[in-house]
Formats: structure tokens, C-alpha cells, sequence
């Protein structure tokens, strides 16, 4: 009997062995089953993590995700504010923003839109886009004016940028903009 227990527990030691070699970590049970669970279950993680990834670009400080644009002959890093609380707040209480950053606030229609900048801290550029990404209308805004800035058509995307960053990059009206798909309205 003991050499039958002896036995089971070379196998299971040497089973844990292969686990570390081929696997790179010994958390393997003693057991195949318990093993390959365990293995499964970390390429499973690992597939989901690294799908998460690939899909947003990364998060901002704000916890939005963001997404890689060109507008003009420059890329940006935008933000997309798409819930209303998130298109309320936009980039109030900021005190600055990277020069190639902004954000994109996508809309379920195209309408006339207003912006004001109650609590921004900094002046900023608002690009106004149809929904084929046409750019409608370009306005600069000052910090704290709580004065509305619209579109002059009808505009289902918003893009703000640092006042300055939509001439530098050569953007204009009548210029095509193509948007990410993680940024475009959802109908």
C-alpha cells in the first residue's frame, strides 16, 4: 500500500512538473483534470484580455474610451463622450488637455448642436461633422463662456480640440472626416 501511495504521488509530482515546463506556473493540481481546467481557464482570460485591448485603443483619465482619428493631416487621440452624462460633462474641471487629444461626441440624429463652455478651463476648437463625417461648421470657444456655440447645419458629430489644433491641422469646411467605428452614432 505504501508503495502503491508512493507511486501516485510520483505521478502527480511529475505531472506537476510538466505543468510548470509547458505552462510556465505551478498552480496545477495534483490532478490532470484539475490541470487542464486551470489551463483553460487562463488562455480563456487571456484571450478575453487581450480582445478587450485590441478592441478600445485605451481609457482616459476620465475612464471614456478613446479612439485614433485623423482630422486634417494630423492624428488625434479622442475621447468619445457617448451617454449623456459623459456629453453634460465633456472636458469641464480640466485644467489642460495633450495637443493631440480631444473629443468626439457622437449623437443618435443630425440636428443643430449647441455647446457652451461653463467650468472648461482652457479655449478649445469644436468641429462640427454630418453623418457621412462632412465637416459642417468650425467655431473656437473661450474657457468659461457660457455663451451656446451651434452648428450652422445640421451636424451628428462634435469633435473638440485645443483652440489653435484644428487649423494647425489644416481641417476646413467641406472636408470628409472619417470616423472610427468605436466613435460613430449608434442609429
Amino acid at each position: 500500500m505504501t508503495l502503491h501511495r508512493g507511486r501516485i504521488q510520483n505521478n502527480r509530482a511529475h505531472f506537476s512538473a510538466r505543468c510548470i515546463a509547458a505552462y510556465g506556473f505551478a498552480a496545477c493540481a495534483p490532478s490532470r483534470t484539475r490541470c487542464a481546467a486551470r489551463v483553460l481557464f487562463n488562455l480563456v482570460f487571456l484571450s478575453f484580455s487581450l480582445l478587450f485591448l485590441v478592441g478600445c485603443d485605451e481609457q482616459s483619465p476620465a475612464g471614456l474610451p478613446t479612439v485614433k482619428m485623423q482630422i486634417g493631416h494630423r492624428t488625434f487621440v479622442l475621447e468619445v463622450a457617448r451617454t449623456q452624462a459623459e456629453q453634460e460633462k465633456g472636458l469641464m474641471k480640466r485644467d489642460s488637455m495633450p495637443a493631440d487629444h480631444g473629443m468626439i461626441f457622437p449623437f443618435k440624429e443630425e440636428r443643430v448642436l449647441s455647446f457652451w463652455m461653463k467650468d472648461t478651463r482652457f479655449p478649445l476648437d469644436i468641429v462640427f461633422a454630418d453623418s457621412k463625417g462632412k465637416v459642417v461648421s468650425i467655431h473656437q470657444m473661450e474657457a468659461y463662456d457660457e455663451n451656446s456655440t451651434s452648428s450652422d447645419f445640421p451636424a451628428r458629430y462634435a469633435i473638440e480640440l485645443n483652440k489653435g489644433a484644428a487649423k494647425d491641422a489644416g481641417v476646413k469646411v467641406g472636408d470628409v472626416l472619417d470616423i472610427p467605428p468605436p466613435a460613430r452614432a449608434k442609429d
